[in-house]
């Protein structure tokens, strides 16, 4: 009997951001494989643990606030989803914050909270996650990159810094641990229909200028970043380690 493409059958994830947007998105796309997950967030996540359980898996909520987390915490939150489930196969590093001001305006403060959120806690994680992942020799981190993982974007330094951090990261440890049979690859999406871009959309010059250059005609949906996600932490793409992979309707095509 053959096992079913991108199956995720008893597996279990941790998933950042969880409670929203890309983060809800990729969780629910999981438990429809078949992982069971574990979701972090600031706030309770019971939408998220309402569609993961709709598809018949287990759902454990850890609330946490990425921007002031120590790596002692860090490494709780993986310690407790292995400790809960009884084992941790799939890491997926999505949380994410930003601060929009030009570089003159920027303060200390704007840019250790995004640093803490973007960058330090997706090592962290990765190397806890990589404390079962080595010795067990299998494991999956799936981190979201982002456009401005290539590029400079507009008023966003802290970001754009920290997703080039993201992407190093990612090739990095993709060369430390594929000897070991972990993959460790990046998700970077383009413009992605969540409530956190709705104000984006409605905004009367920059929506039309984001949609006129994304050659699919379309903002992406949170189940686009989703099925990708389940490809990366499937046994389909065990091949795969260091890749930046871009979900962006052509934006960095064109």
């Amino acid at each position: 009997m053959t096992t079913p493409a991108f199956c995720l059958e008893d597996k279990v994830a941790l998933v950042t951001g969880a409670s929203r947007g890309i983060g809800r998105g990729i969780a629910k796309a999981l438990a429809e494989a078949g992982a069971d997950v574990a979701g972090v967030s600031r706030s309770a996540s019971t939408e998220t643990q309402t569609q993961v359980e709709a598809a018949g898996r287990r759902y454990l909520s850890l609330q946490a606030d990425l921007a002031t987390a120590t790596v002692p915490d860090l490494n709780a939150l993986v310690d407790r989803t292995a400790d809960h489930f009884g084992r941790i196969d799939i890491l997926v590093n999505n949380a994410g914050v930003t601060v929009r001001k030009t570089a003159l305006e920027l303060t200390e403060a704007d840019w250790n909270t995004v640093m803490q959120v973007n960058l330090n806690a997706v090592f962290f994680l990765c190397q806890a996650a990589g404390r079962y992942f080595v010795p067990q020799g299998s494991g999956k981190i799936v981190n979201i990159a982002s456009l401005m993982s290539f590029q400079g974007g507009l008023q966003i330094v802290p970001y754009a810094t920290s997703k080039h951090g993201v992407a190093g990261i990612t090739r990095a440890l993709a060369t430390d641990w594929a000897p070991h049979g972990v993959n460790v690859n990046a998700i970077a999406p383009g413009y992605i229909d969540t409530d956190m871009t709705e104000a984006l959309q409605q905004n009367p010059t920059r929506g039309p200028e984001i949609l006129g250059r994304i050659p699919a005609g379309r903002w992406g949906a949170t189940a686009d970043i989703g099925k990708l996600a389940v490809y990366l932490a499937s046994p389909e793409s065990d091949f795969m380690h260091g890749s930046i992979v871009p979900i962006d309707g052509g934006w960095l095509a064109r």
